[in-house]
C-alpha cells in the first residue's frame, strides 16, 4: 500500500483560491489538471464562505468537470477530510482517463436548490463568469 493519496479539488480548494492553503500547509503537491469522466455535475453552493461548488456523480446528463489532482502524504490525509464541513465530503471521483482517485463530492441533498453550473465546465470558468455574483 503506497503512503500517498491522490486527492481530487474542483472548488475553492485548487491553486490560488481561498482553501488552496490548506493542501499547501499539509505538504500537498500538484500532480494534474484535468477533468472528471462526463458523469458529474457541479452545483454553486451559495451558503458557503468562501463560496465554492458541489460536485455530485450522475447516471446521466452529466459534463467532464475540470479538477486538480493533489498527492498528500497517508498521515496527511485524515486532517484534510476532518476539516471538511457537510454536506462535502471525500468519495471516490472517476477521471477522464478512467483513473478513480480520492476527491471532493457533494451530499445530493444540497444540490436541490443549488445552481446547477456543469455548462461552465469548472469552478474557475463559472468564477470568471457574469453569472458569478459580484460582491462576494
Amino acid at each position: 500500500m503506497s503512503d500517498l493519496v491522490q486527492v481530487a479539488v474542483c472548488g475553492a480548494h485548487m491553486s490560488g483560491l481561498p482553501l488552496n492553503q490548506q493542501l499547501i500547509n499539509l505538504d500537498g503537491k500538484l500532480v494534474q489538471e484535468t477533468t472528471t469522466s462526463p458523469d458529474y455535475k457541479l452545483f454553486y453552493l451559495s451558503e458557503f464562505k468562501p463560496t465554492r461548488p458541489g460536485m455530485v456523480r450522475v447516471k446521466s446528463g452529466g459534463s467532464r468537470i475540470a479538477l486538480e489532482v493533489w498527492e498528500l502524504k497517508l498521515e496527511k490525509y485524515g486532517a484534510l477530510v476532518a476539516a471538511i464541513p457537510a454536506p462535502l465530503g471525500i468519495g471516490r471521483i472517476e477521471l477522464v482517463d478512467g483513473v478513480w482517485v480520492q476527491g471532493f463530492l457533494c451530499e445530493n441533498y444540497a444540490t436541490e436548490h443549488a445552481k446547477d453550473i456543469s455548462s461552465y465546465g469548472g469552478w474557475r470558468s463559472f468564477l470568471t463568469s457574469d453569472a458569478y455574483p459580484s460582491g462576494i
